[in-house]
Parts: C-alpha cells; sequence; structure tokens
C-alpha cells in the first residue's frame, strides 16, 4: 500500500497542472468571483491523522455539503418521521428542477435535491425562530469540525437570496401542497444561509469524521450519532450526493460523498478516513471537476472504494 501522504501530495501536484477546470458556479454573483485556479485536499485518518496538500487551508463556500449536517439534525430531531416529508431515491434530474416536485406533489426525491433541503430546514424549524436555527446548525458544524472559526459569509447568503428565484419557487410549490409548515421567507432564510457556511478542507475533513467512523468522533469518545444513522446516511450520499451525477461519481470513486456548487467535496471512506477536496470549476452536473478527478485517484489509490478491491 503506497503512503498517504505521498499520494495525497502527488494528487494535488497533477491537480495543479491540469488545464481543463471547469466553470465557476456564476449564477450566484459571489462564487463567481473566486478564482479558478485552486485545489485543496485534506484527508483525516482512522488513527488519527490529517494529510492536506495545495489550498488545503483556504475558506471556501460549502453550499449544498451543508446538507449533511442539516440532514443529521432533522433526524435527531424527529427520526424517521422525516421520510413522510422527503423521499430517499435519486432524482435523476437537475438539484433545482421543478418538474419532478409537480409530478410527485410538492414530496422532493431526497434531502440533498435544493427542494429536499429547503424541506429539511422547514422541519428543523419547528416551533423555533429562523436566527434560533441558524445558531444550532452553526454550532452543531463548529462542534464536529472542532473549530469555532467555521462561520456564515454574509456576502453569499445576501448573493443567494437575491437571486434565489427558483428556490423560492420550489418552497412555494411544496407550501401549495402543504409540504412547508413554517412562512417559506422563514425556511428560505435558514436555507440560503446555512448553504453560505464557509470552512477549509481541513476543517470539512475534521466534520465528516462521525459519517466516517460510525457515528463517532475517533480519539474523543464522543457519539454523535449512532453507528446505523451514519449507515443511513452514508447511503444516501452514495445514491444522491453528486445531484444526476451520483451514479458516475460512485461508479468512478466508489465512495459516499456530498459535492457543493461552491467547489467542494465532503467524501466517506467507512472506518478508514474523512476526506475534503476543493476546487470551484464544475461540471454541466454542479460538481467540481478536479476534486471529482482527485478522488478517483485517491480512491484507487489506497483500494478505498466500498465496492472492494
Amino acid at each position: 500500500m503506497p503512503r498517504l501522504d505521498t499520494v495525497v501530495e502527488e494528487i494535488a501536484a497533477r491537480m495543479r497542472s491540469r488545464e481543463e477546470r471547469g466553470k465557476v458556479a456564476s449564477y450566484i454573483p459571489e462564487l463567481a468571483k473566486v478564482p479558478l485556479d485552486q485545489f485543496g485536499i485534506a484527508v483525516f485518518t482512522a488513527d488519527g491523522e490529517m494529510f492536506t496538500a495545495g489550498d488545503a487551508d483556504i475558506p471556501f463556500s460549502i453550499q449544498s455539503i451543508s446538507k449533511v449536517f442539516t440532514l443529521t439534525l432533522a433526524l435527531g430531531k424527529v427520526g424517521d418521521q422525516l421520510w413522510n416529508r422527503v423521499g430517499r431515491e435519486p432524482s435523476g434530474h437537475p438539484f433545482n428542477s421543478i418538474v419532478q416536485l409537480e409530478y410527485e406533489k410538492g414530496k422532493p426525491r431526497n434531502p440533498f435535491i435544493n427542494a429536499g433541503a429547503i424541506a429539511v430546514t422547514d422541519v428543523l424549524l419547528a416551533g423555533h425562530q429562523p436566527r434560533e436555527v441558524l445558531g444550532e446548525i452553526l454550532r452543531f458544524c463548529r462542534f464536529v469540525a472542532d473549530d469555532d472559526t467555521v462561520a456564515i459569509d454574509e456576502h453569499v447568503a445576501r448573493s443567494e437570496k437575491v437571486t434565489g428565484f427558483l428556490n423560492t419557487a420550489l418552497a412555494n410549490y411544496m407550501k401549495a401542497f402543504k409540504m412547508m409548515e413554517n412562512p417559506v421567507e422563514h425556511a428560505l432564510g435558514v436555507y440560503f444561509h446555512h448553504c453560505a457556511i464557509t470552512m477549509t478542507c481541513r476543517q470539512l475533513a475534521m466534520a465528516g469524521r462521525y459519517l466516517a467512523f460510525s457515528g463517532r468522533l475517533p480519539g474523543k469518545g464522543v457519539s454523535v450519532i449512532s453507528s446505523e444513522r451514519a449507515r443511513r446516511i452514508n447511503a444516501l450520499m452514495l445514491t444522491c450526493g453528486h445531484y444526476d451525477g451520483s451514479g458516475d461519481f460512485a461508479f468512478r470513486v466508489g465512495l459516499p460523498g456530498k459535492s457543493g456548487v461552491g467547489g467542494g467535496i465532503l467524501v466517506v471512506a467507512p472506518e478508514k478516513a474523512s476526506i475534503a477536496v476543493w476546487s470551484p470549476g464544475l461540471d454541466p452536473h454542479g460538481n467540481s471537476v478536479l476534486g471529482s478527478l482527485a478522488l478517483e485517484q485517491l480512491a484507487k489509490a489506497m483500494h478505498w472504494s466500498v465496492f472492494g478491491g
């Protein structure tokens, strides 16, 4: 087995030299400003070591990766009742599609597409003010990342709100089918803000530890969620974590992962490592071009696929 530190360094070097990097998410004005020539990787292993390379300490907007953390909180709050509000199947449609929502009478296909994540946010709002819920989400992210500097980028949140017409339409559509219990503007406000959380690759790899290690934070003896719940969240990440590119990612990388249009990807190698990569250039599905390629190379080099070999 090759040395992990060497593999990580070599991957970062190869990514630096690549010319095809995709395109930044220009539909969110603040994300359109992010320089394309960046790549970072961080790998936290079962024995507590952290290996990083490239731009692993530059903060970026985690965007849809935050949906993993809100899903964790919502399951903690209402358990399997959550599945009355949101499904568990891959969508096969773009992450912001309204077509499927009409066909399925306002019930989103899974918690990782935009409509599903807005529905999950609505569940978290029950009996609480938006500011309280946002504080809870941010505290949870800081707790699992073991870093109180994790923050929300207000410029990105504002940028999303100003341009978020489609997300507003999705939320109103669900409200029309009585799938939203709180005011639409409250759910959207919290949603836009939790998508605007910023982390570095190092922080994100730390934040994913509970999913990589059966619900526990290794070395701390702290259980965040049950091992069964961690396994189920990982299953959803594998089948739905990359929007309508999820099948291809499972085929190429073979690990549960959740991408965001900020260019980050959080990936779990069960009982082996929690991995974060970031490069802002995206493919047509909204997934990081270099991030996906780097993860494919890492999984192959370390034999980390959940499918063996």
